[in-house]
């Protein structure tokens, strides 16, 4: 367990003496560093509420700290401790962990209840604290500090001062609007290295979804391959996301090409689309995957049934995936079928516009039922390994006019394309995100738009 030190972030290191009567103001510093938890977060009577975590108001926090620390007689030098909440405990059961008393853990969360809900409290809530342990083994530890984070941008946290009382404080960071860029090469996989340049899963799996008009993840995809996106955010002062906004583009250069989407949206639209850079709709009538995994197993065509043992048309693409993996809509259209299918088991029809159908097998559970109205992109169904099936995996077919087609092979209708003032006001929007993407290149040389 680690000696209890308030200026671990900082370029010097205390001297011991100092260090061991720590456990004041300085540990709503380390709040920062805790796990988030729950949101609700208004201000109590009692609560010292913090403007913006600058570096000036840590600075002075800090300062304040080492002014009131004094040594504690009886008492060892204070240490820190992460505690997590478990499932079906109570934060005093928590706070008791740490190797207080039971007054003194009722006291601390009492105090905490001032500034957010104590009692509905989710398992996995982290708090740090710091704990001095008494010299005879006739006294109580005793909470020198707690701290943790109650909301994405608020920290709470308990300081014992010199006189010996607990104090509450409160700590709002400031939260800025951004427009951000996240380029880079793509490694193991596309959503581990947007996530090292800074986009978020969620907006990956998008910019996933919305490429699957024209790309094939599985095949098309390889290491080394350029992205970029640029996206929309709100960040702390310090330069944490809280969450990201609305994909206003990404690129994908792959297959020797590259594959590019802008968002846009006119007045006459009800909401915002994405075009390419020509400003033709990108968006299908059908999804090439129906789901973020794109993990062939076994393609179209004749094969010896892994089961039956005999060969036989395989009739669809087979895509590996968890068990649960979620299964979009691959076009807009009404649910046929939503029952038991024999060797496909769960089994989810789709009937689309133009006499074009799929099909989703092997299913674990339907998020629709038949008669449904669905939409592109929406979650239908979940992957299983129901019927005939070996494992965990998605069984995907197209039909056009009732024959069953290749869905590698398949060729969507052409979208849309703008024309006139619509048009004008998209190559005015295109020429706004693409200078966003030339800062970038500027500053650390990624790819650029027809570079």
């Amino acid at each position: 367990m680690q000696e209890f030190d308030p200026r671990q972030t900082a370029a010097v290191r205390i001297a011991p003496p100092v260090l061991a009567a720590l456990g004041g103001l300085a540990v709503v510093v380390l709040g920062w560093q805790a796990l988030q938890g729950n949101s609700n977060t208004a201000p109590a009577a009692g609560a010292v509420v913090a403007p913006a975590l600058d570096s000036a108001a840590q600075t002075a926090l800090e300062t304040k700290a080492f002014a009131q620390a004094q040594l504690r007689p009886g008492m060892s030098a204070p240490v820190s401790m992460m505690i997590n909440v478990r499932p079906g405990e109570s934060l005093e059961a928590a706070v008791r962990r740490t190797g207080v008393g039971k007054d003194e853990a009722q006291q601390a969360v009492a105090m905490l209840g001032k500034s957010f809900d104590t009692v509905n409290i989710k398992a996995g809530l982290a708090f740090q604290a710091a704990i001095a342990k008494p010299i005879s083994a006739q006294d109580s530890a005793k909470l020198m500090g707690l701290s943790l984070r109650v909301g994405p941008a608020t920290a709470v946290s308990l300081s014992r001062t010199f006189d010996g009382v607990l104090h509450l404080h409160k700590m709002e960071e400031k939260v800025i609007d951004q427009t951000t860029v996240a380029a880079g090469r793509m490694g193991s996989s596309l959503f581990v290295s947007a996530q090292k340049a800074g986009a978020t899963p969620e907006l990956t799996a998008q910019v996933v979804k919305l490429f699957s008009h024209s790309l094939d993840f599985s095949r098309d995809i390889q290491p080394g391959d350029r992205f970029s996106m640029i996206f929309d955010r709100k960040v702390t002062a310090s330069g944490r996301t809280i969450s990201a906004g609305d994909l206003l583009f990404a690129e994908i250069k792959a297959k020797g090409g590259a594959s590019r989407l802008y968002r846009f949206k006119s007045a006459g639209m009800a909401e915002a689309q994405y075009f390419d850079e020509f400003g033709k709709n990108i968006r299908s009538m059908l999804l090439r995957t129906p789901l973020d995994s794109v993990r062939v197993t076994s393609s179209f065509g004749m094969r010896e049934h892994p089961i039956l043992g005999f060969t036989r048309m395989h009739a669809g693409i087979d895509f590996g995936a968890p068990q649960g993996t979620p299964v979009f809509a691959a076009g807009d259209g009404v649910v046929e079928r939503a029952d038991w299918a024999g060797g496909y088991g769960r089994w989810l029809q789709i009937k689309h516009a133009n006499g074009y159908e799929t099909g989703y097998g092997h299913l674990s559970r339907w998020a629709v039922k038949a008669g449904q109205h669905v939409h592109q992109g929406q979650v239908v169904a979940y992957v299983g390994s129901t019927g005939l099936s070996t494992g965990p995996h998605l069984h995907y077919e197209i039909m056009v006019g009732g024959k069953k087609v290749n869905p590698s092979a398949f060729k969507a209708p052409p979208s849309v394309a703008l024309s006139g003032r619509e048009l004008a006001a998209f190559h005015t929007e295109k020429s706004r995100i693409d200078g966003l993407l030339a800062q970038k290149v500027a500053q650390n040389g990624a790819s650029q738009p027809g570079a």
